[in-house]
């Protein structure tokens, strides 16, 4: 085979890996520019096949939640406390959390094929308005499998203000218990985050007159909590459903979460020392 000329000297290398880890949010555009800028002339796309070459990808940024510097601490703190616990200490736990689910899944946004300047005809755009969007659930889980899948039926659900501690309490009160004794058993310890709701003056109480265990969770961390990804399976597993109003979405929601396997939320919750 005949060898292709290399555009690119080893320096040159060498200097677009530099550039691009000085400065992450560079373009290759602008890496283009600030090589030109010292004599040397290369096309967008060897910049890009370089970078590749060295297993640099472009991705869209995540975005992610600033966390205090008290709960950085807190956070770090939990994980050093558990991260030696047993499985047998994670299989003990009734992990709760609330989740929005929307009627449309993906927030509505599809992709449409379409020719440029038509963003705004009708048969390109999706109403959002249409059925009055999503509906909030509480759910929990362990590693044996899920449990209920609650609805929260007021009015503010949709205006995405959160359900108050008193539809919070009545909830727990109904659902631990028996939750915990089908899927843990006598012993078991409940899971739920710092909500302003579920620290309330009133919930604390109610909490204590159960005799729970409740596990001290740090502030800002749902990428702990395994039931998090349990919702995004649920959502997965919803997007190939149309549910033509919120009763038919509460409906495919609690088959949804009925259909995730045990194997699944085992290795959910056996997740937890690696996030850790």
């Amino acid at each position: 085979a005949q060898q292709h000329q290399k555009k690119t000297t080893v320096v040159d290398d060498r200097r677009i890996l530099s550039l691009v880890k000085k400065t992450p949010f560079t373009t290759v555009g602008q890496i283009k520019n600030t090589l030109q800028e010292v004599g040397v002339c290369v096309s967008k796309s060897t910049i890009k096949r370089r970078l590749h070459q060295s297993e640099y990808r472009g991705f869209t940024t995540r975005c992610k939640p600033l966390v205090s510097l008290k709960n950085r601490k807190a956070r770090l703190e939990f994980a050093k406390q558990h991260l030696t616990k047993p499985s047998q200490f994670w299989n003990k736990i009734l992990w709760t959390d609330e989740t929005k689910i929307n009627l449309y899944q993906s927030d509505g946004k599809r992709k449409v094929w379409r020719r440029k300047g038509t963003a705004h005809d009708p048969k390109h755009t999706t109403s959002s308005v249409k059925h009055g969007g999503c509906v909030v659930a509480w759910a929990c889980m362990a590693a044996n499998g899920t449990g209920s899948l609650v609805f929260i039926d007021d009015e503010t659900a949709d205006k995405s203000s959160r359900m108050n501690s008193e539809v919070f309490r009545a909830i727990l009160s109904a659902h631990i218990q028996p939750n915990a004794a089908e899927l843990i058993g006598r012993l078991f310890t409940v899971q739920m985050d710092n909500d302003p709701k579920h620290i309330a003056k009133a919930t604390k109480e109610f909490l204590k007159g159960q005799k729970w265990n409740v596990m001290q969770w740090p502030s800002q961390s749902p990428d702990l909590n395994p039931i998090e990804h349990a919702f995004h399976l649920l959502k997965t597993k919803l997007k190939g459903k149309s549910p033509k109003n919120k009763q038919e979405l509460k409906t495919v929601a609690v088959e949804a979460w009925q259909s995730i396997t045990r194997d699944e939320t085992q290795r959910l919750v056996m997740s937890m020392r690696s996030r850790l």
